[in-house]
């Protein structure tokens, strides 16, 4: 994402790990012997050096499959998946310098901002979705001793996954946080509690994007409520508060298009509501919506703790307020001057089912 680089002549080294080269060794893609590729069949009037292993076929339910495994400092700047299943089931980890903690721990189709299941162009800076299950993450993603990335498969199905990790061998400057993402879940939201979309952060850091999947329980209008920001040994009240839940997203009076009178999806470099899921009479009965906002260009800088917290907030008779009990899934994506923190409880596969 940082252009002020693209014309300066730096001595890193670009690396890349995919099926074909599992190790993303110098000169060892598309080594794959054609007796052992997944693609042998296809490729078998070619031979060695076509495109003989471009996947990994297949990941078992339950299995914990490795994606890739670096040692030494360098930095992340692309990941390319593109999974088959249930995206809500497949668990996206990474790992940084050795910690046995994972620093990314989320659903994946939550982390590339398509959280209910179903494919939503996403055209953003740090993350892109495009036709037909293609995620792309931009997001940098700095390491010093090494960093690990796995997916685990808690469906009753076998996956096909093709993906590829393309990072930079390089030193690290000494103040670059590593990068990470915690997932969250509530359904129903309890009646009058906020919803948490970050909680027990400490150290310093910088929080950078919140993607969330929000399932209303109710007809009408779902956001009313604030988004906050406490840090810094706030309490009671944030040091950042905002105005409205549209707002926050960088969208204005209800998403609504004047001209259809119908909610209008939006995908930019920096906000977006990239989905809505409409009832269709029958089994789809409620409506659905992928939101994401990065502060690409505003981060919220904290240096000893923060916590993220938005409301759920219609509209009830007489122009009162209505707290609601919502479906609300979210990602929070921050900068940390550490490898590990505390993590949320993921959640048992029912408690994630999209239901």
């Amino acid at each position: 994402m940082n252009s002020m680089n693209l014309s300066h002549l730096l001595l890193y080294q670009t690396r890349s790990i995919c099926p074909e080269n599992r190790t993303g060794g110098k000169g060892m893609g598309a080594s794959t012997p054609l007796a052992e590729g997944t693609a042998k069949a296809a490729a078998r009037d070619l031979g060695d050096g076509w495109k003989v292993n471009p996947y990994l076929f297949y990941v078992e339910p339950g299995e914990v499959l490795m994606l890739g495994e670096i040692e030494g400092s360098g930095v992340i700047r692309h990941i390319w998946l593109t999974p088959t299943g249930d995206w809500r089931s497949q668990i996206l980890r990474i790992y940084w310098d050795g910690s046995d903690v994972p620093a990314v721990e989320c659903p994946l189709g939550d982390f590339f901002a398509c959280g209910w299941g179903q494919y939503a162009q996403v055209s953003s800076l740090a993350v892109c979705v495009n036709p037909g299950s293609a995620f792309n993450s931009y997001w940098e993603m700095p390491f010093r001793k090494g960093a690990r990335f796995t997916m685990e498969n808690r469906s009753a199905q076998r996956l096909t996954i093709y993906d590829q990790i393309t990072y930079t061998v390089q030193s690290v400057e000494e103040d670059a946080g590593y990068f990470h993402a915690q997932f969250r879940r509530v359904n129903p939201l309890p009646y009058k509690q906020n919803y948490t979309i970050l909680d027990g952060i400490c150290g310093r850091g910088q929080y950078v994007g919140t993607y969330m999947a929000w399932g209303v329980n109710n007809t009408g209008w779902w956001g009313e409520g604030e988004i906050k920001f406490y840090m810094d040994g706030d309490r009671e009240y944030p040091t950042i508060c905002g105005t409205g839940t549209e707002d926050y997203f960088c969208g204005s009076y209800n998403f609504e298009n004047p001209q259809t009178h119908r909610y209008q999806t939006f995908t930019t470099p920096y906000s977006g509501l990239c989905q809505v899921i409409r009832p269709d009479g029958v089994y789809v009965s409620q409506t659905r919506f992928g939101l994401y906002r990065w502060h690409i260009a505003d981060p919220v800088y904290f240096a000893e703790e923060l916590r993220v917290t938005v409301q759920a907030l219609g509209w009830r008779s007489g122009g009162r307020y209505l707290p609601l009990q919502d479906d609300i899934a979210s990602v929070a994506y921050f900068y940390l001057d550490r490898p590990a923190c505390a993590l949320p409880p993921l959640g048992s596969p029912d408690e994630l089912e999209i239901i």
